[in-house]
């Protein structure tokens, strides 16, 4: 063995050792955890198990969680940050349309029609970051630890749709205010609904349209209702992982700098398995191939350039000012000193 090859060897066991050491050191630890909705392939494959597994061992079994997807409780999840601010749970993973009604900001880097793919909303994320942190801290005593996505948020349809003007007179289903104002503005009437519940209302015709990310409405099966699958993206599902303020602050500081390692690492595993599964989510609705199962036989509909142009009119005609409208001078800010220079418009 060369010198060099001894010494990386080396290098890496002391590594190996320093870390084991350092999670050796880590205080006993028990946390509440409420995950997102379980039957998303992100609840399935990633949040979960490193709930369940991955902090364990990787704590050397200083830190454990008690973990639940936030539907199991029989939640809809618009209360999960409540209930975290109240101490209920410690730590919660939750979509922030659920959350844009109390608090409006939580919809700024995520508004319907604002990100025109996945790697912009990505940025405008990042961007957003710091903002809504100091928001969460100073407004509603939680600790924000990071942020994610979901896949494209996409219109599923029991009847054709050619083009966002289709959607005039269809009663739609959204999961927050500016997903209602996008639609609104081309003669929709907006439905609040909790996610399970849409798929029956889907095959009763009590709802024409309904939107969710694209497996996500492969895995609860609306395609057995939804037969048209309108692939432009609305927006893109902004999620969070956050923590009860005073609970966080009265964790030693060794085990915040673990948890927000170990989550950090977590979330960049959700955005990267979200960019791949917007192509699978799109194949399985339709005609395949699918891994997952059976595809869907949904008709693919892919969007013009006219309505990638009226996805933007839409934007600032009616999303924009429906959210200034709720939220005021502390969204207008946020947006232009945050999201303006990457959105390449401000709010005047």
């Amino acid at each position: 063995m060369t010198k060099r090859a001894t010494w990386m060897a080396a290098a890496a066991v002391h590594l190996s050792l320093a870390g084991a050491a350092l999670a050796a050191d880590l205080p006993a630890t028990t946390i509440n955890v409420v995950g997102n909705l379980g039957i998303t392939t992100q609840s399935k494959k990633l949040e979960a198990p490193f709930w369940n597994e991955v902090v364990k061992e990787k704590s050397n079994g200083a830190i454990t969680a008690n973990f639940r997807p936030w539907n199991e409780m029989g939640l809809k999840g618009s209360e999960v940050f409540k209930l975290l601010s109240q101490g209920v749970m410690n730590i919660a993973s939750a979509q922030l349309g659920h959350h844009s009604g109390a608090d409006p900001i939580n919809d700024g880097n995520d508004l319907a029609g604002l990100s025109e793919n996945f790697a912009q909303f990505k940025e405008l994320t990042t961007a957003y970051f710091p903002v809504l942190q100091k928001y969460y801290r100073d407004n509603l005593g939680l600790h924000l630890i990071t942020m994610q996505s979901f896949q494209d948020q996409v219109l599923y349809c029991t009847k054709e749709i050619k083009t966002l003007k289709d959607l005039q007179g269809r009663r739609i289903r959204g999961s927050g205010a500016s997903q209602s104002d996008f639609v609104g503005y081309f003669g929709a009437t907006p439905v609040d609904m909790s996610f399970g519940d849409v798929q029956p209302a889907l095959e009763q015709g009590v709802l024409d349209c309904a939107i969710t990310g694209t497996l996500g409405g492969y895995t609860a099966k609306w395609y057995e209702s939804a037969k048209y699958l309108y692939t432009l993206p609305l927006n893109f599902g902004a999620n969070a992982i956050v923590a009860n303020a005073a609970w966080w602050d009265g964790l030693a500081p060794e085990v915040q700098e673990f948890l927000t390692t170990e989550i950090g690492a977590l979330s960049d595993q959700m955005w990267a398995l979200n960019a791949e599964e917007d192509e699978i989510g799109s194949q399985c609705n339709t005609t395949g191939p699918c891994a997952m199962g059976e595809p869907g036989g949904m008709v693919l509909v892919e969007p013009s350039a006219e309505d990638i142009a009226l996805r933007h009119e839409a934007l600032t005609n009616a999303v924009l000012p429906g959210w200034i409208k709720r939220c005021g001078d502390v969204c207008k800010t946020a947006f232009n000193e945050s999201l303006a220079p990457i959105a390449g418009l401000s709010i005047k």
